[in-house]
Parts: C-alpha cells; structure tokens; sequence
C-alpha cells in the first residue's frame, strides 16, 4: 500500500547573518539582503517521509511551499533527494505573511491538491521560531496532529505510531491518517543529493522561471512534464486575498536585530577553594544563579 506524503517546506533567510538591512520599513524581512537556505527542520521532515516511501512502494512524495519564485530552488533540491514533485506558491498577495496567513494558504493549496494521507513539515522555521505554522494547518484542515515527531516506528493501513521528543522526555502516541506531523531537529538528518536525481531534475522548473527562455524551456520539457514545477497564484487556490499576506496577518513584526552577548569585566581566578566560594557567593548575591 502506497502513500500519498505532502511535504511542507520553507525557504528561509540565514539567520546566521543578520545585517542591518534585514529588514524593510514595513516590518517585513529584507529576503534580497540574506543568503536563502533549505529551512533544517524541513529537510528533517523530508527525511521521514523519504522513509516512509522507501518502505511502502507506491507512496509518493511531494513538496509544499510558498515563497517568490527563487523558492522553487527548494523544491528541486527536495526533487534531488527523492521527492516526486512539488508545488510553489507565489503571488503579490502572498507576500509579509505571518503564520496566520501562511497557514490560510497553504491549507487553500492543500485542499486543492487533495487525496493526501500524511502531511508533514519541520517543527518550526528558523525566522520566526514560532512553530505554529503546521498545527494552523491541521486546525484548518480538520486533522489530527502529532507535534514535535522524532520517529515514525509503525504505519500500517491508516494506523501510525510515532516517538515523539517533548521537554522532559520521549512520548509514542498513536493516530489515524489523514495526519498531520510536525518533526524536530532531533529526527535522522535528510539524505544527500543523489546524482542521478540531479542529472533528471536539474532543469525543473516553475512558470515565473522559464518565461525569459519560454521557447527553449519549452522545447527542453516536451514529453517530460517532470520538469514543469506547479505554480499557483492565489486565484488557482480559490484564496480569499483578505486572508492572505499582509492584509491577513494580525502579527507585526517590530524588529529584527543580530544580538551578540559580551562580557562588560573579567575576573581571574586561581582555582583555589577560597576563590570559588566567593565567585559561588557573588553569584548567588546578584542572582545570576540560584
């Protein structure tokens, strides 16, 4: 028995490198300013349902984001690691959402996709950390969901049985498909790119991307429909506009700054047991511990 496996992904900035023109006049994230990355948590959610297909022949696995059209990098590098196909949502209207909106969206797109027995995505994304995104979307699609997933240790029929890594300890909880999952840093790490995929996916594209070499693209394509990533807008979902991007997102982000924590004096010690009690009594005097 084969599964139908929708992956949610994000193409995130680096937050590793947060400058000073991060961020726009708005309150939205200058993304032209930061390098873009595969979001980590998603790549680990591929992973498990890279293994899922592995295990059951039939399943299929496909990619779910929304971002500009330079997000497509993302679904082919999904493509390269085993991915069947994916789908990218871009429109004007998508554009500063938070995870009310996004979620509104992608739940629009998962709709119309449908037939889906498992929805997957990473725990939360590294530019907001809100790890909110994935249970919006189950409550708006009505599903049940198992939050911060580590492992998928059973699926049989429509019975899944994972471990899941919570503060304080492991839980294994039982549900039933359709499921969402949302997956921790904590799961197996994604496989490597394998070449073959490469070499057959290398020239994937989505619309917005082939319209300056359209007769070429075109030509490339012809009887490989692999190749053509599925665009929608917010009118191929049926979206409410109103509840999509900014026009949709009760959040506003304030600021967003690189902080770097220094010390403003240093003490040498020299190890003796005099001088250990009185840094343990300056301490606990000034609350740093205790």
């Amino acid at each position: 028995m084969g599964y139908k496996i929708i992956v949610l992904a994000k193409q995130v900035p680096d937050t590793r490198n947060v400058g000073k023109d991060a961020m726009n006049a708005d309150g939205t994230i200058n993304r032209a300013a930061l390098p873009a990355i595969f979001n980590p948590e998603d790549l680990n959610a591929l992973e498990l349902a890279l293994r899922i297909k592995d295990q059951f022949e039939g399943s299929v696995v496909a990619l779910l984001t929304m971002g500009p059209p330079r997000a497509s990098e993302i679904i082919r590098e999904g493509l390269f690691r085993g991915a069947d196909n994916g789908y990218l949502l871009t429109d004007r209207a998508f554009a500063g959402a938070d995870t009310l909106a996004t979620s509104y969206a992608l739940a629009t797109a998962i709709k119309k996709i449908g037939g889906y027995d498992l929805i997957v995505s990473g725990r939360q994304a590294i530019d907001g950390d809100t790890a909110q995104v994935g249970p919006q979307v189950a409550e708006k699609l009505g599903l049940p969901q198992i939050t911060y997933s580590e492992e998928v240790l059973s699926l049989d029929g429509d019975k899944i049985v994972v471990r899941r890594h919570i503060d304080g300890g492991i839980e294994v909880v039982e549900g039933r498909l359709p499921l969402l999952l949302t997956v921790n840093n904590s799961a197996a790490q994604c496989r490597p790119r394998n070449a073959k995929l490469v070499q057959k996916y290398k020239y994937a594209q989505s619309k917005s991307e082939s319209d300056p070499m359209a007769e070429r693209y075109a030509e490339m394509t012809k009887g490989r429909d692999y190749l053509q990533i599925t665009e929608w807008g917010v009118a191929d979902v049926d979206g409410d506009t109103a509840q999509c991007g900014l026009s949709g997102s009760p959040t506003k982000v304030k600021k967003v700054e690189n902080i770097v924590f220094q010390a403003k004096e240093s003490k040498t010690m020299s190890g003796s047991d005099e001088d250990v009690e009185n840094l343990i009594v300056e301490l606990l005097n000034n609350h740093t511990i205790g």
